[in-house]
């Protein structure tokens, strides 16, 4: 709660406040709720035509009369994380966009126009940290122009919830007609306790894990579900500073000289899963366990196989990268010690 009952409620913000973290009460009119108030904290986004905009952390947008403010002012520009390794949006940013790498790219000033054969939106969309050197609308037409060319939709990812992160741009898209499509979140923590799941005594899981710097069929059952991969699947998985890919192999087999040698023969795997490490860094993705062999400690086997090598690399951070309805994932991660961080969505051009 950002106001308390016996302190001057004063509206303390004005239009010129636009891209500033606020927090404001406003009364709320209709209904069995008439009379009370709410409170809302997230980034000022727009004023205009006496309604303000402010979007939450987790991108969602209020639009609220200014005719029923009954308190505001300007915050912190985002919360102290209590836990997990401090970092900024911009250094984050980076890093995941290093870990999903496109398989062509270009600079727009500040943004980057990746685009990878429509395999994943994260390396088939732009990623706008910094200014596009030109005016907000020119910069659009440029970026369907480009994704036009390659017979692709145009998106933009844009991130909310913390601080340096682009609000104004989401609200900016919507405004234009811009739909987002997908939110997820990047969450982030420790690598040391991730590296201890799957240790003798930990409890958890045991099966053998194979390691391997590059991606093989068997791997790719576990991942590519139905269809034959395209080449650029390859090329988007294997690029990074130090990829590593892990499998849980089907049950019966083992983790034998045929399976290491990059020819993945045999079943579809009990689970895999992709970590990139990149400096201090160490990105988890495509974790995968069958669905009858969920719940038995695969995930966290292959997560802390993946961590242990990331740690004698020199890591010492972990992120990872969640969608916002996939509560078993979130639950799994918030037990490992990791937490929210900020969240992202992509936009499509209308």
């Amino acid at each position: 709660m950002e106001f308390t009952g016996g302190g001057l409620l004063e509206v303390r913000i004005t239009p010129s406040d636009v891209g500033k973290r606020v927090s404001v009460r406003r009364l709320i009119d209709g209904g069995e709720s008439a009379g009370k108030f709410t409170d809302t904290v997230g980034v000022l986004t727009s004023w205009t035509s006496g309604v303000l905009r402010v979007t939450r952390r987790n991108g969602e947008a209020v639009e609220i009369d200014e005719r029923a403010l009954v308190a505001g002012k300007v915050v912190p520009a985002a919360p102290a994380r209590r836990r997990g390794p401090a970092a900024d949006f911009a250094e984050l940013a980076r890093v995941a966009a290093r870990a999903w790498q496109p398989v062509e790219s270009e600079a727009l000033g500040g943004w980057t126009l990746r685009a990878a054969g429509g395999f994943t939106r994260r390396a088939n969309s732009v990623l706008p940290v910094g200014d596009p050197g030109v005016p907000l609308d020119g910069a659009l037409a440029r970026v369907r122009e480009w994704y036009g060319e390659r017979g692709l939709p145009p998106y933009v990812q844009v991130a909310t919830g913390a601080a340096g992160t682009q609000e104004v741009l989401g609200a900016e898209l919507t405004a234009r007609g811009w739909v987002r499509e997908v939110t997820a979140e990047v969450w982030t923590g420790a690598l040391a306790p991730v590296g201890e799941l799957g240790l003798p005594g930990s409890g958890g899981a045991a099966a053998p894990v194979r390691l391997t710097r590059s991606v093989d069929t068997a791997w790719l059952r576990r991942y590519q579900r139905t269809g034959e991969p395209g080449p650029q699947v390859l090329k988007v998985l294997e690029a990074g500073p130090s990829v590593w890919f892990a499998t849980v192999p089907a049950a019966g087999e083992d983790a034998g000289d045929d399976a290491r040698d990059g020819t993945g023969g045999g079943d579809v795997p009990a689970a895999i899963g992709r970590c990139v490490v990149d400096g201090r860094w160490a990105g988890f993705m495509a974790v995968e366990v069958a669905p009858e062999r969920r719940r038995r400690g695969l995930a966290g086997l292959i997560m802390g196989a993946l961590a242990r090598q990331a740690l004698d690399e020199g890591a010492s951070a972990a992120w990872l990268q969640v969608e916002a309805d996939n509560t078993g994932a979130r639950a799994l991660y918030e037990g490992m010690g990791f937490a929210a961080h900020h969240s992202y969505h992509h936009f499509r051009s209308p």
